[in-house]
């Protein structure tokens, strides 16, 4: 199989490679995380050309015109507090040419372009209080896009006590990729923890993939990351505000709760 895009051949696949386990995406951000970041060894090299040859079906195409969506905390009050609150200009909405902070796709200093596939998706990922206000762009896309979906709507987590068959070991890399990209960022983390997913980005951007998307954990539909900032341009903002949030949690462990209710009721 092979990826064209404007007539220009981006991979040929020989379509034979196979993950050595179902956790070798555990074991590659292990590895970039605490022994070689630059220079790979052997066993890291096989790992991205085996998650390359084993993106073959997952080169999804954006049409043109699509509309896409991406939130910023704020917006711009009233004169005099009198009025209604206006969006945020449209050069707020996008990220800045030259300067970018850490991302799970992006390295320092090199922007690319987040957005969702849901407006509640892209308001869920800058993570409002409740009455914070939010400005929302819709963006447009400019051109056909090619980029490489991660997520395959697989909710259970995959974990095995032995090798699974290989197909299983390539669905379950996957999955754990995806989980990687999806998880929030914080102030607080070790950057370091997302030279991983940077280097997996770059890859398919050095063989011709205007951008990748993954599942998002904090809404219902799905992240884009596009790799050039001009590939989307914004048309419309408008200002929303958070009415209601709601949590659903499940414990880590047994809830030993009710026993100790039954103990105390036994003394």
């Amino acid at each position: 199989m092979t990826v064209v895009t404007d007539n220009k051949v981006l991979i040929k696949w020989i379509g034979m490679a196979e993950f050595k386990s179902w956790h070798s995406y555990w074991d590659y951000e292990r590895s970039i995380r605490s022994d070689n970041r630059y220079i790979y060894s052997s066993d890291i090299q096989e790992f991205l050309d085996t998650v390359l040859d084993t993106s073959k079906n997952r080169w999804k195409k954006i049409s043109k015109n699509t509309s896409l969506w991406r939130a910023q905390i704020g917006c711009q009050e009233p004169f005099g507090g009198h009025g209604d609150s206006a969006p945020l200009p449209f050069e707020r909405m996008k990220p800045r040419d030259d300067q970018a902070v850490e991302g799970r796709a992006n390295p320092k200093g090199i922007p690319y372009l987040y957005l969702a596939d849901d407006k509640n998706t892209a308001m869920a990922e800058v993570r409002p209080w409740k009455g914070q206000k939010i400005s929302l762009g819709e963006f447009r896309v400019i051109k056909k896009l090619q980029v490489v979906e991660f997520s395959r709507n697989q909710d259970e987590y995959p974990i095995f006590l032995g090798e699974p068959p290989p197909k299983e070991r390539e669905q379950s890399v996957w999955f754990w990729m995806d989980n990687a990209f999806s998880r929030p960022t914080n102030a607080s983390d070790d950057v370091a923890d997302y030279a991983a997913t940077q280097i997996i980005a770059e890859l398919f951007k050095n063989k011709g993939a205007d951008g990748i998307m993954y599942r998002s954990s904090l809404g219902i539909g799905h992240n884009i990351m596009l790799f050039d900032l001009k590939s989307a341009e914004i048309m419309n903002c408008a200002v929303y505000s958070l009415d209601m949030l709601h949590f659903e949690f499940t414990p880590e462990v047994p809830d030993f709760s009710k026993h100790w209710e039954k103990s105390d009721k036994l003394e």
